[in-house]
Protein backbone atom coordinates (compact mmCIF):
# COMPACT_ATOMS: atom_id res chain seq x y z
CA UNK A 1 0.00 0.00 0.00
CA UNK A 2 1.16 3.74 -0.97
CA UNK A 3 0.98 5.14 2.53
CA UNK A 4 3.46 7.96 2.71
CA UNK A 5 3.96 7.77 -1.55
CA UNK A 6 1.62 8.52 -3.71
CA UNK A 7 1.15 6.73 -7.47
CA UNK A 8 2.16 8.56 -10.67
CA UNK A 9 1.05 8.24 -14.02
CA UNK A 10 2.03 4.80 -14.62
CA UNK A 11 0.39 3.52 -11.39
CA UNK A 12 4.26 3.42 -9.83
CA UNK A 13 4.63 4.59 -6.22
CA UNK A 14 6.70 7.36 -5.40
CA UNK A 15 7.38 9.73 -2.26
CA UNK A 16 4.81 12.36 -2.14
CA UNK A 17 6.09 15.85 -1.92
CA UNK A 18 6.33 17.06 1.88
CA UNK A 19 4.18 19.90 3.17
CA UNK A 20 6.22 23.01 4.13
CA UNK A 21 5.25 25.98 5.78
CA UNK A 22 7.42 28.64 6.78
CA UNK A 23 6.45 31.57 9.14
CA UNK A 24 8.51 34.83 9.72
CA UNK A 25 8.98 35.81 13.27
CA UNK A 26 10.51 38.64 15.48
CA UNK A 27 10.64 36.94 18.77
CA UNK A 28 14.30 35.00 18.84
CA UNK A 29 14.91 31.53 19.37
CA UNK A 30 14.03 31.21 22.58
CA UNK A 31 11.03 32.71 22.75
CA UNK A 32 9.81 31.17 19.65
CA UNK A 33 10.59 27.93 21.09
CA UNK A 34 8.48 28.62 24.27
CA UNK A 35 5.47 29.98 22.56
CA UNK A 36 5.49 26.64 20.40
CA UNK A 37 5.69 24.41 23.65
CA UNK A 38 3.03 25.94 25.23
CA UNK A 39 0.44 26.57 22.73
CA UNK A 40 0.95 23.49 20.28
CA UNK A 41 -1.46 20.89 22.35
CA UNK A 42 -3.70 23.85 22.87
CA UNK A 43 -3.41 24.71 18.83
CA UNK A 44 -4.61 21.13 18.38
CA UNK A 45 -6.94 20.57 20.35
CA UNK A 46 -9.43 23.38 18.86
CA UNK A 47 -9.26 21.63 16.16
CA UNK A 48 -11.27 18.54 16.60
CA UNK A 49 -10.00 15.70 13.65
CA UNK A 50 -6.32 16.07 14.74
CA UNK A 51 -4.97 13.96 17.67
CA UNK A 52 -1.19 14.25 18.13
CA UNK A 53 0.19 11.09 18.87
CA UNK A 54 3.69 12.03 19.16
CA UNK A 55 5.56 15.72 20.33
CA UNK A 56 9.54 15.48 21.01
CA UNK A 57 11.69 18.33 21.19
CA UNK A 58 15.59 17.97 20.76
CA UNK A 59 16.83 21.25 21.23
CA UNK A 60 15.22 23.58 18.69
CA UNK A 61 13.42 20.70 16.72
CA UNK A 62 10.02 19.78 17.41
CA UNK A 63 9.21 15.58 16.00
CA UNK A 64 5.90 15.42 15.53
CA UNK A 65 3.61 12.47 14.53
CA UNK A 66 -0.54 13.55 14.14
CA UNK A 67 -3.23 11.51 13.50
CA UNK A 68 -6.59 13.13 11.35
CA UNK A 69 -9.10 11.31 9.61
CA UNK A 70 -7.55 7.98 10.91
CA UNK A 71 -4.84 8.69 8.64
CA UNK A 72 -1.24 9.55 10.18
CA UNK A 73 1.55 12.22 9.15
CA UNK A 74 4.86 12.69 10.77
CA UNK A 75 7.23 15.65 10.43
CA UNK A 76 9.44 18.47 12.25
CA UNK A 77 9.61 22.03 13.27
CA UNK A 78 12.77 24.27 13.39
CA UNK A 79 12.90 27.23 15.40
CA UNK A 80 14.96 29.90 13.77
CA UNK A 81 16.18 33.03 15.20
CA UNK A 82 13.45 34.71 12.82
CA UNK A 83 11.55 32.16 10.90
CA UNK A 84 9.91 28.81 11.82
CA UNK A 85 9.98 26.18 9.21
CA UNK A 86 7.19 23.26 9.44
CA UNK A 87 7.84 19.91 6.90
CA UNK A 88 5.45 17.70 7.10
CA UNK A 89 4.87 14.41 4.87
CA UNK A 90 1.13 13.80 4.36
CA UNK A 91 -0.46 10.16 3.28
CA UNK A 92 -1.88 10.50 -0.10
CA UNK A 93 -5.61 10.76 1.39
CA UNK A 94 -4.34 14.18 3.47
CA UNK A 95 -2.59 15.51 0.41
CA UNK A 96 -5.78 16.47 -0.95
CA UNK A 97 -6.11 18.90 2.05
CA UNK A 98 -2.58 20.47 1.66
CA UNK A 99 -3.19 23.79 0.51
CA UNK A 100 -6.21 23.68 3.49
CA UNK A 101 -4.01 22.45 5.63
CA UNK A 102 -1.19 24.78 4.52
CA UNK A 103 -3.30 28.31 5.33
CA UNK A 104 -4.47 27.11 8.73
CA UNK A 105 -0.64 26.21 9.88
CA UNK A 106 0.43 29.65 8.63
CA UNK A 107 -2.60 31.22 10.45
CA UNK A 108 -2.25 29.81 14.28
CA UNK A 109 1.85 29.89 13.70
CA UNK A 110 1.35 33.79 12.81
CA UNK A 111 -1.32 34.20 15.96
CA UNK A 112 1.32 32.01 17.97
CA UNK A 113 4.34 33.71 17.12
CA UNK A 114 2.85 37.60 16.91
CA UNK A 115 0.48 38.10 19.76
CA UNK A 116 1.66 39.49 23.06
CA UNK A 117 2.16 36.96 25.71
Amino acid sequence: MCNYLVLNKLGICKMSAPLVVSIPHRLGREEATRRLKTGLTRAASSIPVLKVDEERWEEDRMIFRVRALGQAASGHLDVADDHVRLEVTLPWLLQRFAEVAQVAIRNRGNLLLTKRS
